[in-house]
């Protein structure tokens, strides 16, 4: 048998869309801007299977002021808890300082509990008694909701207090409090609102659209999903490429793979033709879940850590030409209409 070689680089894709700033993001940030003086700490979350490309900088630059603590969610669709995991969720904590960072599965109760020590220190030590109103913010889909519900859950031991959902934009307006924390004869607890997700309004470059994609930041309508699933199989390969071993032997072909599970999932159009795209949504979906392997598709170093840093120093440029990008896009838009209706 001929040694199997995975691609050591992904096309680049410079067709890709690379907005995904909607008009409930811009909205939701407005709010969430005339709320802050009323908030305590700001709760960020960040997808743990992209520490890197699901920070969005929009809330560093229109939140300042405010304590934060980052939790990076989903660490049971990323972590095998392996000695390098720990290591790199160490380097992250370290990156991050001054900041606090914890690392979060919303069905662990440990971290969950984690996460409620940390909110009722930070309350404690504000020392109100009207209590504590904490923010949870994050980009579309990166388990703002589920973590709220899941400390709602744990720390007072009530039910689902936020809607969820596999798509991104459940969340379109910013909710009322929750309380997380009962209240003790000092004060009333400690309550968390939700917010919608919030994209950051210009991708810098087309791999960063396919990571946020591939872990659900953008609807799946976006991107053609055989080109999602090409990006899975290309990480996949590098990660271990016997895990897709039930439908074909390690393959940089993503039409051969996707051909195999439709024909051995059912997932057949009208005289036996394959389904390829509706083959594509399900290994997408599938790894979503945790079955294709747990693994990280931001590569965590001191030097991409570092070359993060670089890039928030210049956030700011980023974020005015990304805003003129989007402009430009609408205008184009608008144009197109109007010479549709001649």
């Amino acid at each position: 048998m001929a040694t199997f070689y995975p691609r050591k680089i992904f096309p680049a894709l410079d067709s890709l869309p690379r907005s995904y700033f909607l008009g409930h993001h811009k909205a939701g940030l407005d709010k969430m801007k005339t709320l802050l003086s009323h908030i305590d700490l700001v709760i960020e979350c960040r997808d743990y299977r992209i520490p890197l490309t699901s920070r969005n900088p929009l809330f560093e630059e229109n939140l300042a002021g405010r304590e934060r603590l980052i939790v990076y969610t989903k660490k049971d669709l990323g972590s095998g808890g392996w000695l390098n995991d720990q290591i790199r969720e160490r380097l992250i904590q370290d990156f991050q300082q001054p900041s606090a960072v914890l690392f979060s599965d919303y069905k662990d109760k440990t971290s969950i509990r984690k996460v409620l020590e940390f909110a009722r220190t930070h309350a404690t030590a504000a020392n109100t008694l009207t209590g504590s109103r904490m923010m949870v913010v994050g980009m579309p889909n990166v388990g703002k909701s589920s973590l709220l519900n899941a400390l709602r859950r744990v720390g007072v031991r009530k039910g689902k207090a936020a809607y969820t959902g596999a798509q991104p934009g459940v969340t379109r307006k910013i909710g009322t409090t929750v309380k997380i924390i009962e209240g003790e004869e000092s004060g009333e607890g400690v309550y968390l609102m939700d917010t919608p997700g919030v994209f950051i309004p210009y991708v810098p470059n087309a791999e960063a659209m396919l990571k946020l994609a591939l872990c659900g930041s953008v609807k799946d309508t976006i991107i053609a999903p055989t080109t999602l699933a090409d990006y899975l199989l290309y990480h996949l390969n590098i990660y271990d490429p016997t895990v897709y071993g039930d439908y074909v032997p390690p393959t940089n072909d993503i039409v051969e793979l996707l051909d195999s599970m439709a024909r051995k999932t059912g997932r057949l159009r009208k005289g036996g033709e394959p389904d390829m795209e509706a083959s594509a949504l399900w290994l997408i979906q599938r790894w979503r879940n945790g079955h294709f392997g747990r693994f990280l598709l931001d590569e965590v170093t001191h030097e991409t850590l570092r070359a993060q840093h670089r890039a928030n120093e210049n956030a700011g440029l980023s974020l005015n030409q990304g805003r003129k990008m989007v402009k430009e896009l609408r205008k184009q838009k608008s144009r197109q209409k109007h010479l549709n209706t001649l």
